[in-house]
């Protein structure tokens, strides 16, 4: 089982967004565990109050480091203990613990996309860190994140919604979570390139039909029409991916007889 820890200062927003559709399932089946953790509860005041001016003036708060440090102390002992008589056994034996690896979501950090979800799939647990107002204590940070991880090119109000969609796009990858375990194999950026198209019943709606190749019951001219559709899908809205897309000398043949398009 996957586990997944979210350092939060919204656990409800984290519980409520992930706790229907297939991840939701996926817990209930014991596939995936997906906990929030609270950072005010570590805090060390009367107010439960996590953040302060920043040094040297600005605009905003920043939260400080001390509760997200006890926050990240009390998840490393819980996986320490979730490990139980195994982790025990390694520690008599000589081994030292690894400790987890901790994404910090911020538009700093690489983006996330289909390679780095199955990097991130290998983990027996991942511990994601949600940062809010201005950001979180350096010097937190340096002490206990491994991976700087955004999911794009804006800025958000808080670490939350790339959380949960870090958690989505990796959860599909572990075993027996999706219906068709298959279907993970082969959606949008494989190979980087994206999905070709799909159909269902009716044949006709609004006067357009199902292309023929997909009724014809052929499965070699099928997975043939749906190579080239990916690869022409992938050239008309995301040509930057074909740099990196692993073709085939049939595939840049097609290509190369495209140059009309």
């Amino acid at each position: 089982m996957m586990r997944f820890y979210i350092m939060t200062l919204f656990p409800e927003m984290v519980r409520d967004g992930l706790n229907t559709s297939i991840i939701g399932r996926a817990s209930s089946k014991g596939l995936l565990s997906v906990e929030a953790v609270d950072i005010r509860e570590y805090a060390f005041n009367k107010h439960s109050s996590v953040d302060d001016y920043p040094y040297g003036g600005g605009a905003g708060m920043l939260m400080q480091a001390e509760p997200v440090y006890q926050a990240y102390e009390a998840v490393k002992a819980r996986i320490a203990q979730e490990k139980g008589e195994e982790a025990g056994a390694e520690n008599e034996a000589g081994a030292v613990a690894r400790d987890p690896r901790v994404v910090y979501l911020s538009p700093q950090g690489r983006t996330f996309n289909q390679k780095m979800a199955e990097e991130l799939a290998k983990e027996e647990e991942l511990v994601l860190l949600c940062g809010h107002y201005e950001g979180i204590d350096e010097r937190v940070l340096e002490e206990i994140v491994t991976d700087y991880v955004s999911v794009g090119d804006y800025v958000l109000t808080g670490g939350e919604l790339p959380a949960m969609i870090l958690v989505d796009a990796v959860a599909r990858l572990v075993p027996g979570v999706l219906h068709n375990d298959v279907s993970a194999q082969f959606e949008s950026f494989q190979d980087n390139l994206l999905e070709y198209p799909q159909y269902s019943r009716p044949k006709t709606w609004h006067g357009k039909r199902v292309p023929e190749v997909l009724l014809s019951g052929h499965h070699a001219n099928i997975e043939k029409w749906r190579r080239e559709q990916s690869i022409l899908r992938t050239l008309n809205n995301r040509p930057d991916l074909l740099e990196k897309a692993q073709l085939t000398e049939e595939d840049k043949k097609f290509l190369a007889n495209r140059a009309d398009i």
